[in-house]
């Protein structure tokens, strides 16, 4: 059987690569966060003032937010490639390949992750004008909790699309499922102000721990950020998540196998 990492990475290497050669969607997928960012925060600017915040403009407050959207939109919509992996014939081919099946979730989940982590990384070059500074502590718990995030996004969306048939049907179980999770993740407006049965929700919502580890390091380092129990509850919850969806999606591409 051909070694793990090989095969990990040759089909990382070409998830990445089928991605910079459609310039359309590298535009598309950075355009409509940054789009969202600036009009949502034009618009929501002059009302926004939540107890205990009276310091933060809502751009500053959305700027996490949006990023969590840039690795949402990049790892889910990168893991359509499954799909049409399949339609094109690619993928059964691997799946016959003496390799091992983790190493195609790995490749799939890797792949996607990178794409997202480069294009919301790009989006950190607008923290100054926000008044944000990243010290290299910083900056690494930010590139943490990117990975993380992308990791749990991109096994949930392989998990989604191994068993679709369309990638209509991908699109709408974004729209109906994932989008929500993105919205119930304090991303859009504070947890604290909203009814206690929507907060237990949002509570709940592994997406709100995960924006909970990107926003913090743009306010503490890690000798601050480590003797924080919220902010350790959320790093673990998220590589959790991110563990669960690995696991989930292995099994899922398993059970498939033995089907066949």
């Amino acid at each position: 059987m051909t070694g793990m990492a090989p095969v990990a990475y040759s089909l990382a290497k070409r998830e990445f690569t089928r991605f910079i050669r459609q310039p359309q969607r590298v535009v598309g997928t950075v355009a409509q966060p940054l789009l969202f960012w600036l009009f949502l925060g034009a618009g929501f600017g002059g009302s926004f003032r939540p107890a205990g915040m009276e310091n933060v403009t809502y751009l500053e407050y959305f700027y996490p937010g949006v990023m969590l959207m840039m690795m949402l939109f990049a790892s889910i919509f990168s893991s359509i490639t499954i799909i049409e992996d399949r339609d094109a014939g690619f993928l059964q081919g691997v799946l016959v390949a003496p390799v091992s099946r983790l190493a195609i979730v790995l490749g799939k989940v890797l792949g996607a992750t990178s794409i997202a982590m480069i294009q919301t990384l790009i989006f950190t070059i607008a923290a100054p004008f926000l008044g944000l500074h990243l010290g290299a502590g910083s900056l690494v718990l930010l590139l943490m909790g990117f990975l993380l995030t992308g990791i749990g996004f991109s096994a949930l969306g392989f998990l989604l699309a191994w068993g679709m048939k369309s990638t209509s049907a991908f699109h709408a179980v974004m729209m109906v499922f994932l989008m929500p999770l993105w919205m119930l993740s304090g991303a859009l407006f504070p947890i604290g102000n909203v009814p206690a049965w929507m907060k237990a929700v949002m509570l709940a919502n592994p997406v709100s721990h995960a924006l909970v580890i990107i926003r913090a390091p743009f306010y503490g380092g890690p000798e601050r950020l480590f003797t924080d129990t919220h902010y350790l509850v959320s790093l673990a919850v998220t590589l959790a998540w991110a563990g669960i969806c690995l696991g989930l999606s292995m099994a899922r591409v398993n059970r498939r196998e033995k089907g066949v």
